[in-house]
């Protein structure tokens, strides 16, 4: 069996991604990395604000590892990604890279989501109709 391919987002870096010297600064990267992870959910048709007010649920990043190994700059095409390496019963962990379009891995990144009840800001399980299974 083939393995699934990450989702990818495309993302295009602007002078707001920059600072003075037009490199990315480092808290833009984890900007990318939250737009990958909301239209990853999207694409599996789950809608953020429509999932926390139908359930009270919202998925708040718990803890993040990033290694950082090479700049972007202005203007450049890049693409980050998104797979499932874990599933637990209240969190996800994903695997995240950014790349550039020429293949060259800029970020890589483990991000790790707990699904909280938001009316007591607490932990809980992922509903079980939610699939949301890691990538193989």
């Amino acid at each position: 069996m083939a393995e699934r391919e990450p989702f990818r987002w495309p993302v295009r870096v602007y002078w707001e991604d920059t600072d003075a010297g037009g490199v990315v600064y480092h808290a833009s990267y984890l900007r990318f990395l939250e737009r990958a992870r909301t239209e990853w959910l999207r694409a599996l048709g789950i809608g953020q604000m429509a999932f926390k007010e139908t359930t009270g649920l919202a998925f708040l990043v718990r803890e993040m590892q990033l290694d950082f190994l090479r700049a972007a700059l202005l203007d450049d095409e890049l693409s980050v990604t998104v797979a499932v390496k874990e599933r637990r019963a209240a969190s996800i962990l994903f695997g995240q890279t950014i790349e550039r379009t020429d293949g060259a891995c800029l970020v890589r990144a483990d991000v790790r989501v707990a699904c909280v009840d938001t009316r007591r800001m607490r932990a809980v399980a992922i509903p079980a109709d939610l699939i949301l299974e890691p990538s193989p």
